[in-house]
């Protein structure tokens, strides 16, 4: 697959509700970074079984259901195999409804047409806000943040 086919693919979990990796397309000794992750979270997961582990564990406890994913540009690069993909998350907060987005960059990598690297650079800030409890129990409200 091409990189664009594999963020296509990741882009289609998201919003399927679905971890980010299945296993499809991924490399062996494939390495995910999130080098702005909130404190607790790991920065860097290498190895195939470990990513897809983490993967399925971080769905499962992420109280969002992503809606959309818009705003996308890709950015081709000097590299084949890399691309730099800038996007938007939208969601829904499962419990308190409040809906929100954050911005996002992604460095994609493959190899053999198989995932080798993904570094994530997230909007922290957002994303906290969007996951606190609403003020005096509001419920439904539209965020800055998810």
């Amino acid at each position: 697959m091409t990189p664009q086919q594999i963020f296509a693919r990741m882009r289609e979990q998201w919003l399927a509700g679905e971890p980010t990796y299945d296993g499809v397309g991924l490399a062996d000794d494939v390495v995910v970074e999130t080098p702005f992750a909130a404190p607790g979270r790991p920065t860097r997961t290498v190895g195939r079984e470990r990513v897809l582990e983490q993967a399925r564990a971080g769905r499962a406890s992420f109280p969002v259901r992503f809606e959309d994913c818009r705003d996308v540009v890709i950015h081709e690069t000097g590299d084949p195999d890399v691309i730099i993909v800038e996007y938007e998350l939208v969601g829904r907060h499962d419990v308190t409804g409040v809906r929100a987005s954050a911005p996002f960059i992604g460095v994609l990598r493959t190899r053999d047409g198989l995932l080798a690297g993904w570094r994530e650079y997230q909007h922290t800030m957002a994303i906290a806000a969007a996951l606190a409890p609403p003020p005096d129990g509001l419920t439904g409200r539209t965020g800055n943040g998810f």
